[in-house]
């Protein structure tokens, strides 16, 4: 299953309960935002920082998601933690939050043990929260990711009955669901759950970028005031509207991908853009 995805959407929506994982307070969750950090220079890259907001004293958060055996795992992550602080304007308090399946996943590099012990490193077994239930926002969905697919697949259809109007809520329990029963449909889980009738693309966050893209698009055209300059203004939104989509789903864009939005027309960006909703992958949505 592969589960960076979830967990990175899991915790920008609920940054309270990487907070509650890293045994701080979740209700400071206003004060955080979530993302992901690039340190170029040494070709780095973060897996996920809780960043609280400027003029705060409030402590980093660095998250990294384990779920396969990786013998140097602390040495980079611990140089990568000590290289941000190092360049950060200002000295500032810290956690590494590092979340596990399993406690036999994770492997201690000879001369790590010990900073493995400071009160700032958080190690989670997630296969021990699937007994445990909390208030905090998010760990639902928490318990949905690590709990066996029956038991999940039953969390996720009492939700569904609790919260059947909010569609964002419902578009994650879904995609959890997929990653879970990867030899079933969409359709055959939507099915499962009960939600057949719900359009994803009714989601508020494919329509906000929907209707912006396209706007800009329009407008360029209408300024433009010519056919070519209408059809490079629905290219325009067209393309504007993939690309937010397809970094809010899969991160960064590698350059093959620009290159073949920069040279699609309007009708197979508008293809590409319906077809990400279910591709598991970002090559699965520009395959024929």
């Amino acid at each position: 299953m592969k589960t960076d995805t979830l967990f990175h959407e899991l915790f920008r929506q609920w940054p309270a309960l990487a907070l509650d994982l890293a045994g701080l307070d979740p209700a400071a969750a206003d004060r955080y935002r979530f993302r992901s950090e690039e340190l170029k220079q040494a070709a780095f890259r973060l897996d996920g920082v809780l960043a609280p907001i400027e003029d705060s004293d409030d402590p980093y958060v660095f998250i990294e998601v384990q779920f396969q055996p990786d013998e140097t795992l602390y040495r980079r992550l611990f140089a990568e933690i000590f290289l941000y602080l190092q360049r950060a304007p200002q000295a500032c308090d810290w956690r590494a939050l590092v979340l596990y399946p399993s406690a036999v996943t994770e492997r201690i590099p000879r001369g790590y043990a010990s900073l493995l012990s400071l009160p700032e490193v958080q190690r989670v077994d997630l296969s021990a929260l699937s007994g445990q239930d909390s208030d905090t926002p998010g760990w639902e969905l928490l318990r949905l990711i690590v709990d066996e697919t029956d038991a999940a697949l039953a969390r996720a259809a009492r939700m569904i009955q609790c919260q059947a109007e909010d569609l964002e809520l419902l578009n994650f329990i879904e995609t959890v669901l997929v990653y879970k029963l990867p030899r079933s449909s969409r359709e055959e889980i939507q099915a499962m759950l009960g939600i057949t009738d719900i359009d994803l693309k009714q989601t508020r966050f494919y329509q906000e970028v929907l209707a912006e893209g396209r706007l800009e698009g329009h407008q360029k055209g209408h300024q433009e005031g010519r056919q070519e300059g209408r059809q490079e203004g629905r290219q325009l939104g067209e393309a504007l509207v993939l690309r937010r989509l397809l970094t809010h789903r899969f991160g960064p864009l590698p350059d093959w991908v620009e290159q073949r939005i920069q040279q699609a027309p309007p009708e197979q960006l508008e293809t590409w853009a319906e077809r990400l909703l279910d591709a598991e992958s970002l090559p699965a949505v520009f395959e024929a």
